[in-house]
């Protein structure tokens, strides 16, 4: 199960895998995640970025696709991920699972925090759970 915590309150979503897709804020380039939810914890499988630019240089492995770099990061499994919310990218983060889409932190705001949970029970409300 993957936990959204906003300023707004707590979104469940039953799913094991979802993209996380953000417009940049500088070069306007769609950047695109692909999570994974196991064992209580986030592992990020692909990444795929819209040319590189602002603060993105396509790290070693990466293979061209068009015009979008592709690669599969190296990172250890996380407990929990932060999402600013600015409000100065034109749009929110978008989260997609399962088919069904949503935006969160279009406008300015607090940290979204992601996490994932391997009970099934509902997310926990206190984020420090």
């Amino acid at each position: 199960m993957i936990c959204i915590l906003t300023a707004a309150g707590v979104i469940s979503l039953a799913a094991e895998s979802f993209t996380l897709s953000w417009q940049h804020s500088t070069a306007r380039t769609l950047w695109t995640e692909t999570w994974a939810a196991k064992e209580g914890a986030l592992h990020l499988e692909l990444a795929r970025v819209e040319g590189p630019g602002a603060g993105m240089e396509a790290p070693e492995g990466a293979k061209r696709e068009g015009s979008t770099w592709v690669w599969h990061p190296q990172l250890p499994p996380l407990p929990e991920v932060f999402l600013a919310a600015s409000g100065a990218t034109g749009s929110g983060w978008q989260i997609c699972a399962d088919g069904h889409c949503l935006e969160i932190g279009g406008s300015a705001g607090g940290a979204i925090r992601l996490s994932a949970t391997a009970d099934p029970l509902p997310c926990p409300l206190n984020p420090d759970q």
